[in-house]
């Protein structure tokens, strides 16, 4: 009878002498570790950062590094939130696979059946593009961020909408091409689909039953919290810089997501495990496969003077490479102040996230890459080292770009106009307004939630300037030029504005400031009017205006500029009234394609 008893203490001794191996094995691999990452954090000159790795369904490292607020020197723990920045968009496109099983979706559906508020810029595009183009960034559509970014706006539709005037760059599904709007179109698919709002879904689908208990997609809730971290960026090589937070909440499918590296475990368990989380499934582990396999190529993804870092394709929401040998799934972030990766190997059950609060940092990767090296016993590269170099070369050729810059400057011109010719607004469709002042001699422009100061170059070119909240002017060089064109009358007609120094600048046109009648005035305006033998009559219902011709529908009109009135089922139509102070209007022109037509009020 003691037999099996002495078999099952010595199985169970094995056991745990296994676990107690594995455990010391899992030691070896990170040991010194924290000394690498603290040489890291000094390097890269950040604020700070938090790393957290995940083996199988545990959490085998966690820690934080740094400040995540400089001045008072609060350091980083491994719950201290960040924002993840893209790292949000592996959620997003989750939410359009859970309502796919559900049966309300399916990938290949066509975008537009499910939001028809999405319209792009031609049919074609209209009906062949489906929500796996979104998901996939194949839609020949290039980013237009300075879109939402200079010209950001909590109201989603507003938003959405600049897309139709979006030229593509490609033929649908021939080149990859990153695109933020096409995951707030997600996001709105999933809010009216489901009847809750995107951040709603998030939290319900994910932050709960992950138990995410510290993370949130709300800037106020990110900047209350006790445990937040403070954006940053580093300027002048090593000087650390305090920045504002940036509200992204328009746009927050695309990247609103705060969280801490202890919440992003659970998530990338999720993912390690195919789906589940403490043996409950989260999402279908169909889902995981497909969004983890490629979709789209990004690139040729050849191997640089690593041979063994190769190939660039794109899942749902993942991008993938092979990293050393092993299958690499994962995804970065930026927003200003912040970055992010998110990593995980799908074969080695190992996840990665590493979030710091410094912007556009090198940190995320090279911490991810190092860590790798470690838990998948490879030999190590200085993948710091390799950072640090990059950062040196890119800081001496900026120097050496203003130098240029500096030199390409036509001295001794002036613009072509007195400065208060340059006020007014200027419109985009696919971008937005942007609004021209002057305060004490000085250009100033105002996009969004942004004020620039316009600092002269040469001739009617203009360099801008960041103004912050407290009015503080970036005096940091800026490439996002403005250039005035002037029309045929020498008048000023618009300006261009060099957004993406790839392509060519963008088109601002010039847009009138409209005046608005009042009801007093409006009331001047009715009456019958003599064209010919005809008898026009001019009606008020309401605020609104309504042309009536003999035989012809009663025509609703619109007021775009004080005396000027559009009318509305009739392109290309309008009225054009002659206003008296006081007075009642003696006449009105009609201004059709075919040519203008005079009408006298009639006694």
């Amino acid at each position: 009878m003691k037999f099996p008893l002495l078999c099952l203490l010595s199985f169970s001794i094995s056991i745990a002498s296994f676990a107690q191996a594995k455990k010391a094995e899992t030691t070896d691999q990170l040991a010194g570790l924290d000394s690498l990452l603290n040489k890291v954090l000094n390097d890269q000159h950040a604020a700070g950062f938090a790393v957290a790795v995940v083996k199988g369904n545990e959490v085998i490292y966690s820690k934080g590094f740094g400040y995540r607020d400089v001045e008072h020197k609060k350091p980083v723990t491994p719950n201290t939130l960040f924002a993840i920045g893209s790292s949000t968009k592996a959620f997003t496109a989750s939410l359009l696979g859970l309502l796919e099983k559900n049966g309300k979706l399916k990938l290949d559906d066509k975008a537009t059946n499910h939001l028809p508020a999405l319209r792009f810029n031609n049919d074609e595009m209209n009906n062949q593009i489906t929500i796996r183009d979104l998901m996939a960034h194949r839609t020949g559509l290039t980013r237009y961020d300075y879109s939402w970014v200079l010209f950001n706006t909590a109201n989603r539709d507003s938003i959405i909408s600049r897309v139709k005037y979006m030229a593509p760059s490609a033929g649908v599904r021939q080149k990859w091409f990153y695109n933020n709007f096409m995951y707030l179109a997600q996001g709105m698919i999933v809010e009216k689909i489901s009847g809750k709002t995107w951040e709603q879904n998030i939290k319900e689908k994910f932050f709960d039953p992950l138990e995410m208990t510290r993370s949130n997609t709300d800037l106020k809730a990110f900047q209350n919290d006790s445990d937040a971290a403070l954006p940053y960026v580093t300027v002048q090589d090593s000087v650390i810089k305090k920045i504002d937070y940036y509200n992204i909440n328009g746009m927050g499918p695309a990247g609103s997501i705060n969280s801490s590296v202890n919440d992003m475990a659970n998530w990338l368990k999720v993912w390690v495990s195919g789906g589940y989380y403490n043996k409950k499934e989260i999402l279908p582990s169909s889902y995981v496969a497909e969004a983890a396999s490629a979709q789209m190529v990004m690139s040729g993804g050849l191997p640089n003077q690593h041979k063994d870092v190769f190939f660039s394709n794109y899942g749902l929401g993942w991008m993938l490479s092979s990293y050393r040998g092993h299958y690499l799934v994962e995804h970065g972030g930026n927003i200003n102040g912040f970055s992010a990766n998110v990593a995980f190997f799908p074969t080695d059950g190992i996840g990665i996230v590493v979030l710091t609060n410094q912007n556009v940092s090198q940190v995320p990767d090279v911490v991810t890459n190092s860590i790798a090296d470690r838990i998948l016993k490879l030999k190590p590269i200085d993948w710091n080292g390799e950072a640090s170099a990059r950062a040196k070369t890119a800081s001496i050729n900026e120097k050496q770009i203003k130098k240029n810059t500096k030199k390409e400057l036509i001295l001794n011109t002036n613009p072509s106009h007195p400065l208060n010719n340059y006020t007014g607004s200027f419109e985009n469709p696919a971008y937005g307004l942007v609004k021209l002042t002057v305060e004490k001699n000085v250009v100033y422009a105002v996009a969004g939630d942004n004020k620039l100061l316009l600092k002269h170059l040469h001739y009617d070119v203009f360099e801008p300037r960041s103004v912050d909240k407290n009015g503080v002017v970036d005096t940091t060089s800026n490439k996002m030029l403005f250039n005035f064109v002037s029309n045929n009358e020498g008048k000023i007609s618009g300006l261009t504005i060099q957004l993406d120094t790839d392509r060519e600048p963008v088109l601002f046109n010039f847009k009138p400031e409209v005046k608005k009648l009042n009801l007093k005035e409006l009331e001047d305006l009715t009456g019958e009017y003599s064209l010919g033998q005809v008898i026009v009559k001019v009606s008020l219902k309401g605020n609104t205006l309504f042309v009536f011709v003999p035989g012809q529908p009663e025509y609703e009109t619109e007021n775009v500029n004080g005396d000027t009135f559009n009318l509305k089922t009739l392109n290309g139509y309008s009225v054009k009234f002659e206003l008296v102070p006081n007075k009642k209007a003696p006449s009105l022109t009609f201004i059709q394609p075919n040519g203008t037509f005079k009408a006298l009020r009639k006694n």
